[in-house]
């Protein structure tokens, strides 16, 4: 055994030795997508005024976000959530996750309001012409208010705000036969200023609207009590409380309690997204994910053993630590796993596949191209030759799931850390696993007198098939580029013609998703939300009992209305997915999504210049393009939405085909590097036999492929299903015009130069 083997193996076993432990004792976090709950995202609107107190501040964006960051993890802690999530995003964005919390309405009010909680004096009534008074000078409170029962009251300055109260409390008064009330205590200053008030106000008669004084919440009065006639003038309360009554019911108290317990915000907030799934949409998609990897995996290692033999075995071992290091990557960083990231998982086992095929393929030419080849020198070689088409082809794949880290969001960006993840697993356990186990193999005496168990000691039917007929297929490059441009139009067409549904991620408005009881008719449910005030819902059901719901802007009152009115028809209806984007949310994904595909294909072009040349890097970036516009268009045409899942698989196809485009170039890079004879023969000679050589990789590697997106497809639920079929589409778009595209088009630009 050399040393650079057992240095490998070593490599190897520590390798798996630890994702073991930390998959054993290590949980992965799971997205609210997976196991159920809300997520809303808020956007700070910065004013002049200091929230409570109403003076005029210098608080910066950042500074206002930071506060406001940490009144919300307060107001989270209330509402007793186990384990939330509250982080900041950019300089004014703020991301809540709550798990388990299945009605957003509630969540969502208690976090935007900006609980500005101020104490007045009362100075007396005012007229209805009153009414437009504007705020009190330097304190941005309103100076006439309505109280309770709707007259008019001019309110004096503030005296005390939320800053003062220590803690407030809901209780129900079961003695004086106020109903529910909150009682409020006063800390510190807010002790003297608090008797102040109360001292002032009884100095007025009895019934005088002056001994009154007013509780104030973001500009209504909920409380005007007045000051009982036991307080002494000038004195005040001085117990450092008072209760705060108002006909609350007991969720209306609570609220309130929470709110002030949790401080005022210093700044007010939006809801730009709010999304909801329900926990078990959430545990059918780990179920069903599970059952398309498993089958999916399963598929593809009987394939590559049936082709490979003995070193499809290893290949399949070696799949199976691919998916351990990946978990357990996924564990220690910390990673959030959500549905997408998941299809991602899936996804980088047959680009774990196509590393093998690679290496592999490889070794059958060498050991068809030796006098006296043995097994293992076969091995060596076919590991060296194919290293820098593995390097190349991975790394056009990192930059996509890069690209989808730095420029998305959501889960669309855990999918992009799922991919990197999987992409760095998928070549360790190519390159060291699965070389450590065919290189201990290939030393045993039974292998060593039997090759043809090893499975490349035979060419493969494909390479057979392939080397008897000999095809030139670069003879006519036009033609081929002739039909690329056909099947180019007809799919811009559909774009023009049938336009794209975008989602809501990008339009901005509300999407929501019932598993009714029984079926309904769209039609029935579209005409009930026309009758109930919604003419412009877009109804979409999937299945039998499966019902979509997409809508402009709704308040989460009108979304309530929605789901009654689906209830009404099927007689009962699962809510599993709520999602609501504010328009300009839905303008900046839109953009963010345009910028991310220029930006993806220019990286790529800059990346495939410096490893090839700028012949090779047009040509491959050229097929891009084709590509993307053909899965657009064929979404186009299906009808398919364009959304945020859409974009992680367009992305994804960007990184995955260029792959097919990467190994051709490789080889013809080999080749006119060799020997005399190759410089001396034409260009489009020398890419017809590169594209003749690997084909037989491509056809094994996209079958491998194919069977993991094949039961992503069946098995993997709505959302994972439309993912699945968009990399299917891209898969097969990306095959072709590796060898039909982008290769006749290097060859037409090499005749042009």
């Amino acid at each position: 055994m050399t040393r650079a083997l057992r240095i490998r193996g070593l490599l190897a076993l520590v390798a798996v030795a630890l994702s073991s432990y930390v998959a054993l004792t290590v949980p992965v976090q799971l997205g609210l997508d997976l196991r159920g709950g809300t997520r809303i995202v808020l956007e700070t609107r910065p004013t002049d005024t200091d929230a409570d107190s109403g003076t005029a501040t210098a608080v910066s964006e950042s500074e206002a976000t930071d506060r406001t960051v940490e009144v919300l993890r307060g107001r989270i802690d209330a509402l007793g959530v186990a384990e939330p999530t509250i982080a900041r995003s950019g300089s004014d964005r703020i991301v809540v996750e709550l798990p388990g919390v299945q009605d957003p309405a509630e969540a969502a009010d208690v976090l935007g309001r900006t609980a500005r909680l101020t104490f007045h004096g009362v100075l007396g009534t005012a007229a209805d012409e009153d009414d437009t008074a504007g705020p009190l000078p330097g304190q941005g409170h309103r100076q006439v208010l309505a109280d309770e029962s709707g007259q008019l009251l001019r309110l004096g300055p503030t005296a005390l705000t939320g800053k003062d109260v220590d803690k407030a409390r809901a209780e129900f008064d079961q003695h004086g036969g106020a109903g529910w009330l909150v009682t409020v205590g006063f800390e510190g200053p807010g002790r003297a200023a608090w008797a102040r008030l109360t001292g002032e106000a009884a100095c007025h008669p009895v019934r005088d609207e002056a001994r009154r004084v007013a509780v104030v919440l973001d500009d209504k009065i909920i409380s005007s009590p007045e000051v009982d006639p036991s307080v002494d003038c000038g004195t005040g309360i001085t117990g450092g409380s008072t209760q705060v009554t108002g006909s609350f019911s007991a969720a209306e108290a609570k609220e309130l309690a929470l709110l002030v317990n949790g401080g005022a915000l210093p700044v007010p907030v939006e809801t730009v997204e709010q999304r909801t799934v329900g926990a078990t949409l959430g545990a059918q998609a780990i179920t069903a994910s599970a059952w398309a990897a498993a089958i999916g995996t399963t598929l593809t290692a009987l394939f590559i053993i049936v082709v490979y033999r003995l070193m499809g075995v290893l290949a399949a071992v070696a799949l199976v630590c691919y998916g351990l290091i990946s978990y357990a990557a996924l564990a220690a960083l910390g990673a959030t796993l959500t549905l997408p990231g998941l299809a991602g998982f899936v996804l980088a086992i047959g680009m774990a596949v196509d590393a093998n095929v690679l290496v592999f393929e490889r070794a059958r030419e060498e050991y068809a191209s030796r006098l006296r080849p043995s097994p293992r020198s076969a091995l060596t070689a076919g590991f060296r030759g194919a290293f820098s088409a593995i390097a190349d082809s991975n790394i056009t794949t990192l930059i996509a799931a890069g690209l989808l880290f730095l420029l998305a969001s959501g889960p669309v960006r855990g999918f992009g850390v799922t991919l990197g993840i999987g992409v760095l697993a998928s070549m360790f356990s190519a390159l060291v696993v699965t070389r450590v186990l065919a290189d201990h193999a290939a030393t045993r005496p039974r292998v060593r007198r039997r090759p043809h168990l090893t499975g490349i000691a035979r060419t493969g039917t494909v390479r057979d098939r392939l080397t008897r007929g000999n095809p030139d297929l670069m003879r006519r490059p036009r033609r081929w580029l002739a039909v690329s441009a056909a099947v180019l139009v007809l799919a811009a067409s559909g774009i023009a013609l049938r336009g794209l549904d975008f989602g809501v991620e990008f339009t901005g408005g509300r999407l929501v998703e019932y598993n009714t009881a029984a079926p309904v008719a769209p039609d029935r449910v579209r005409a009930a939300l026309t009758d109930a005030g919604f003419p412009e819902a877009v109804v979409q059901t999937s299945g039998e009992t499966h019902l979509a719901v997409r809508t402009g802007q709704l308040t989460n009152a009108q979304a309530a209305s929605v789901t009654t009115t689906i209830t009404d028809l099927a007689g009962h209806a699962d809510k599993l997915r709520d999602e609501a984007i504010g328009p300009s949310l839905g303008k900046e994904l839109r953009q963010g999504a345009l910028i991310a595909l220029a930006v993806a294909l220019g990286a790529q072009l800059i990346y495939l210049a410096a490893r090839f040349r700028w012949l090779f890097g047009a040509s491959a970036v050229a097929a891009l393009a084709h590509d993307v516009i053909i899965l657009i268009g064929v979404f186009a045409w299906l009808g398919k939405p364009v959304d945020g899942v859409f974009l992680a698989a367009l992305l994804t196809v960007i990184g995955y085909s260029v792959n097919d485009s990467v190994v051709v170039f490789d080889r013809i890079r080999e080749l006119t590097g060799g020997s005399r004879t190759a410089h001396k023969a034409p260009f489009a000679s020398l890419a017809n036999r590169a594209l003749l050589q690997t084909l037989p990789r491509t056809v094994n590697t996209g079958m491998g492929a194919a069977f993991i997106l094949t039961a992503l497809a069946v098995l993997g639920g709505d959302t994972l299903t439309d993912f699945a079929l968009a990399l299917l589409i891209g898969l097969a778009v990306g095959t072709y015009s590796s060898m039909f595209t982008a290769t006749p088009l290097a060859v037409a630009l090499h005749e042009r130069r």
